[in-house]
């Protein structure tokens, strides 16, 4: 009723506002992880090798860790099942890029908050060191500062088909369109 009382330009004020208010309403928390998303990731690396894993000690770890930079690329499908490549480098002496691989990514926002847990797992091709095939698996944690930008932070396991498993973690920025 109190709608039908208000005229001309004050109504269109009104009816403006209303259809502002809902567009903002609809960029809350919810937004933050959206089907159709596409996202470019900027992280670093660190590398531990399958006896350092076994033996982990402050000591192992300071002196076996490699560490180094990367980029990726996702494409989610759904809220909840994305695709995506990544590739790094933790060495400048040999090839450009140490490593390549795909993964199959399931990612499960809590509520509506910001912050979203993931699993994946995939593979790919290892250039440095020693040219070989391989399989990981592993899971994160990604929190968005706002729909278009958060960070992530994930660990993997990679198992080669040739040498022993490493351990794989990133830290970095994620950029979503």
């Amino acid at each position: 009723m109190k709608n039908k009382m208000l005229v001309g330009g004050t109504m269109l004020m009104l009816a403006a506002t209303s259809v502002l208010g809902a567009e903002t309403a609809s960029n809350n928390q919810g937004d933050y992880y959206r089907s159709g998303e596409l996202s470019v990731d900027a992280f670093g690396t660190g590398s531990l090798g399958e006896y350092t894993i076994q033996h982990l000690s402050g000591p192992s770890v300071r002196q076996n860790v490699r560490f180094g930079v990367g980029a990726g690329i996702n494409y989610f499908i759904t809220r909840n099942i994305g695709i995506g490549g990544d590739a790094y480098s933790e060495n400048t002496t040999g090839a450009f890029i140490d490593s390549a691989s795909a993964n199959l990514t399931l990612r499960l926002p809590l509520g509506q908050s910001i912050f979203a847990p993931y699993v994946f797992g995939g593979g790919g091709h290892q250039f440095d060191m020693a040219q070989l095939w391989f399989g990981q698996f592993g899971g994160g944690m990604e929190f968005r500062f706002t729909p278009h930008v958060g960070i992530f932070i994930d660990a993997r396991a990679v198992v080669p088909n040739e040498t022993k498993y490493y351990g794989v973690g990133r830290v970095g920025m994620r950029f979503a369109f």
